[in-house]
């Protein structure tokens, strides 16, 4: 039987991923005395683990909306309006892939170490404001700049994969406002792009360490970094249930992306059938 490319690599693939999830859950279960599953039974519930995961959760949909906030209008406005300009907001959101976490949280520390020196002026319950320890919005700016590159490269191939300047042409001519063809034209049209954007944000905020560790917050990677050196099971479990979140939200994805586009499907054929 001669075995082809996909029927070859597709193992190794899944090999390479499957295998540290296995070795990490059958750490978290191994005991002494054979399989347990307190560490997701009972272990879950620890003090800490909740708050984190919900702070982690809340930073990442206030990174999720202010990065389409920033970024689909921008998109948007240059494929219609300034084609040119393209590669330069290319470089630009990819930017923080080459610049290291550590030295972009070294510039954030610099800022807010100006704290001081407002002290008498607005500025300074700004700076208050940044750095709430129930939520702090300063991490939700870092997160911002540093899901730049999932957004674009998700958001730039929805793009490409619509008409973009016939929908637009076509909602303006029905007096639509330019707002309104955002939302209730383009955006819909873009709903996969959206979602598989939003998903990976939410990872890579979920996932994020320096910048929240350096910044002295404690969400969820740190309190997993925290505890390892005492509940190390309870660490690695855990990160399953990051991993399972973050699956699960892929799943969602794509499953409303297939179901839409089943809809699309039915919906032409149709249109194909009364023509």
């Amino acid at each position: 039987m001669k075995l082809t490319s996909r029927g070859i690599v597709l193992p190794l693939a899944a090999l390479y991923f499957l295998v540290p999830i296995g070795a990490s859950i059958w750490f978290s279960i191994n005991e002494v005395d054979g399989v347990s599953f307190d560490a997701y039974t009972d272990g879950l519930g620890t003090e800490g683990l909740t708050t984190s995961l919900m702070l982690s959760v809340r930073l990442g949909l206030a990174t999720i909306i202010c990065g389409l906030l920033l970024m689909v209008p921008t998109l948007v406005a240059v494929a219609l309006y300034l084609p040119k300009l393209r590669r330069v907001v290319e470089i630009l959101c990819m930017m923080p892939l080459v610049v290291p976490p550590i030295a972009l949280v070294a510039g954030v520390t610099t800022v807010l170490s100006w704290e001081q020196d407002l002290a008498d002026t607005p500025l300074y319950m700004t700076f208050q404001a940044l750095r709430d320890e129930n939520f702090p919005l300063v991490l939700v700016l870092v997160y911002t700049v540093m899901s730049l590159p999932f957004l674009y490269r998700s958001l730039d191939a929805g793009l490409r994969a619509v008409d973009l300047r016939t929908l637009v042409e076509a909602a303006r001519s029905l007096g639509a406002s330019r707002l309104q063809t955002l939302w209730q034209v383009v955006v819909p049209n873009l709903r996969a792009a959206v979602m598989g954007g939003a998903v990976l944000s939410l990872a890579m905020v979920l996932g994020e360490y320096t910048v929240a560790s350096v910044l002295s917050y404690r969400p969820f990677s740190v309190w997993m970094v925290e505890i390892k050196d005492s509940e190390a099971q309870l660490s690695v479990a855990a990160a399953m249930l990051s991993l399972l979140i973050t699956w699960g939200l892929l799943l969602l994805l794509t499953t409303l992306a297939g179901g839409r586009s089943r809809k699309s499907s039915r919906r032409e054929n149709g249109k194909k059938t009364v023509s």
